[in-house]
């Protein structure tokens, strides 16, 4: 009986035991629905602030992963006080080139100076500088006792050839008779023969005056003379004031006609052998601010200016601006060498590390602008510009911003700080 007893509490104490083991064993196990058994590591426990610093490094990760992929977003007057251009992204040309200057200049059929072809007095002026003119209109007028001469001389001239001329037709029809002198023939016909000269002289001066002959032989005389355009184009200078005397061929006038306005550049003798007709030439002008102009060459002068020793390039302007002027500064550059690529002004590309981003652009319903950085490849660096590719190509169209890359990138962090705050 006593061994009985104690066989059954050692059963007791086994089953304690047992029961105890399975209790533990639930805080490493879990179970699915079905009862299923799942295993569950181990937990170590670890400090607070160790906890703390494993989270921060995996939001580090994932940021890094998905680095700016925010967008910004500017209004319009926002862009206009950072100056920042937008537009298509278009190929430039990085290949071989030559940096020159010079100037904007017309063909010398496009040009006048407007004079006076004898001395007189400024009557009146009719035109000031900046106005568009047409050929044969009307400048200023000119006056001077000499003028109302030339026209009374020529009337006269005119009424003495109409009575020689009937002398010599009567003294050739009584010479052909056999009645009248081969003498008084041949003087009559000399007598005609140098008036009709002399008055077809005059005649043309008073043309060259702007006058009418006709209207003097009406009667008509002209106490002033017209000073015309010889040209279509605008006044550019106007070289006197009114009751100025003028000698014979003064400078008068200043006209340019700036429809076949080109560039005029100095390219110098050690790369005469790399400029020919027909190659491209890429040009700014500091009153357009980066508007970037082309033009071709057609014309290599054959001898060189001195000081500096250079020879004159003439370019045929393609995209002509209303704003052109003749005398303008020109800063370009002549290609020698085609290799067009997709590249943008350095100023419109940032640099974060070892990557390169650019923002493309696009108008929200809102009316603000959208700004997202695309990373890209730099490839080289030319004159200014940046040759690169996308990491993610982008769709044909798709604009970008053509400048103010670096403002657009602070503005991108400051968003991306108070997003994460």
């Amino acid at each position: 009986m006593k061994t009985t007893t104690i066989y059954i509490t050692m059963l007791l104490l086994g089953s304690l035991v047992i029961t105890s083991c399975k209790h533990d064993n639930t805080e490493d196990h879990k179970h699915d629905t079905e009862g299923n058994h799942i295993e569950t590591p181990a937990v170590k426990p670890t400090h607070d602030s160790h906890e703390g610093h494993d989270h921060g490094t995996t939001k580090k990760v994932v940021d890094d992963e998905h680095a700016h992929e925010e967008e910004i977003k500017l209004t319009q007057k926002q862009i206009d006080i950072l100056d920042i251009k937008i537009g298509e992204l278009t190929l430039q040309n990085m290949g071989g080139f030559i940096e020159v200057n010079g100037k904007l200049g017309v063909p010398p059929q496009n040009e006048a100076i407007v004079t006076s072809i004898l001395g007189a007095n400024i009557s009146s002026i009719k035109a000031v500088e900046g106005d568009e003119v047409k050929k044969g209109q009307v400048l200023a007028y000119i006056s001077h006792p000499s003028i109302i001469t030339m026209q009374t001389d020529y009337l006269q001239t005119y009424n003495r050839l109409t009575f020689l001329e009937q002398d010599y037709n009567r003294q050739k029809k009584l010479y052909e008779a056999n009645v009248g002198s081969g003498r008084d023939y041949q003087l009559a016909q000399s007598e005609f023969s140098s008036a009709k000269g002399l008055a077809k002289g005059l005649a043309s001066q008073l043309s060259l005056l702007g006058i009418s002959a006709k209207s003097v032989r009406n009667g008509n005389i002209s106490q002033v003379a017209p000073v015309r355009s010889p040209i279509n184009g605008f006044i550019e200078k106007v070289k006197v004031k009114t009751g100025q005397y003028v000698q014979p061929q003064t400078p008068l006038f200043e006209v340019v006609n700036p429809e076949h306005i080109h560039a005029d550049l100095m390219v110098f003798e050690k790369d005469i052998n790399k400029v020919e007709n027909g190659q491209t030439v890429q040009f700014t002008i500091e009153s357009l601010g980066n508007k970037e102009l082309t033009a071709k060459i057609y014309s290599v002068g054959k001898s060189f200016e001195e000081g500096p020793k250079a020879l004159h390039v003439h370019a045929e302007i393609e995209n002509k601006d209303k704003n052109l002027i003749p005398g303008m500064y020109v800063s370009a550059r002549i290609i020698t060498e085609d290799t067009l690529t997709q590249a943008l002004p350095e100023d419109a590309v940032f640099q974060e590390g070892d990557k390169h981003y650019v923002f493309t652009a696009e108008k929200e319903n809102d009316g603000k602008w959208g700004f997202s950085p695309k990373e890209v490849l730099v490839k080289n660096t030319s004159n200014g510009l940046i040759a690169f590719d996308f990491v993610v190509p982008l769709e044909k169209g798709t604009l970008v911003a053509q400048s103010g890359a670096y403002y657009l990138m602070a503005e991108l962090k400051k968003s991306e700080a108070e997003h994460t705050h």
